[in-house]
């Protein structure tokens, strides 16, 4: 299936809700207690203006033990550093963390992580300082912001007290305006054409990239990582600023 892009002039996502990050970042350093994320919010955040050409991303993904952030938790992290330019795959990097409860089968089947995998894994607290080293500064790529952005504030209220807050850029939602705009509406319902699937695998798909083998944490990072480089070609420019994205 042909990807068009779309009119320069019109914005794909609505951003008027997305806070200006640097300022954010300065309240959130002042309420902080932990010093874990002070070190984390006190690295500068680059501006709204700045191009995707110079964006420092990191991809983000989560294993968990199911969908709900306040009654699952955190399995697998795994994370992708990278630019327009180049994937750094060798930057990459893949923690197993301890959920302390027994893994149900339902999770099992999905992830392929069983509990003797995670039953020696430290506590999220014990690898925390090196995943947020590994996100400060950057702006964090995931296929779905709800999983990533809520288990981890989640984790860390039940952990710390509480949460965090960091930008996003969602190749979910990238994907699906783009669907919206060119299969949305009544006159594509009365030819039958419908919104394809959003779904990782799926999306990527529609750019021509390879299949990867789902929900494996660091590889996942990297299939959207690779996702948002083929959107950013096909839809945006070098030249479009970051908060046309960022949520």
């Amino acid at each position: 299936m042909t990807v068009n892009k779309p009119k320069p002039h019109r914005q794909l996502l609505n951003t008027r809700s997305t806070p200006d990050w640097p300022t954010f970042f300065q309240t959130l350093l002042d309420k902080t207690r932990d010093e874990r994320l002070k070190n984390f919010y006190s690295t500068p955040m680059i501006s709204g203006d700045t191009p995707l050409s110079e964006v420092p991303f990191v991809a983000l993904d989560f294993e968990t033990t199911g969908l709900d952030p306040k009654k699952d938790e955190i399995i697998s992290i795994g994370l992708v550093p990278f630019t327009l330019q180049r994937i750094r795959c060798r930057e990459s990097a893949e923690w197993m963390v301890n959920p302390h409860r027994p893994l149900n089968e339902e999770s099992v089947i999905i992830h392929g992580i069983t509990d003797s995998d995670v039953e020696n894994a430290p506590d999220l607290l014990k690898v925390l300082e090196r995943v947020l080293n590994a996100l400060a500064g950057k702006i964090v790529v995931v296929h779905y912001q709800k999983i990533e952005r809520e288990f981890m504030n989640q984790a860390l209220i039940s952990r710390l007290e509480e949460g965090i807050h960091f930008p996003v850029v969602d190749t979910m939602a990238i994907e699906m305006a783009v669907q919206q705009r060119y299969n949305g509406g009544l006159i594509n319902r009365l030819k039958g054409n419908r919104p394809g699937s959003v779904r990782l695998a799926r999306s990527r798909q529609r750019y021509s990239l390879p299949d990867y083998a789902p929900h494996h944490a660091v590889t996942d990072a990297l299939a959207t990582a690779e996702l948002l480089q083929a959107q950013i070609a096909y839809h945006f420019t070098p030249d479009t600023p970051i908060s046309e994205i960022w949520l």
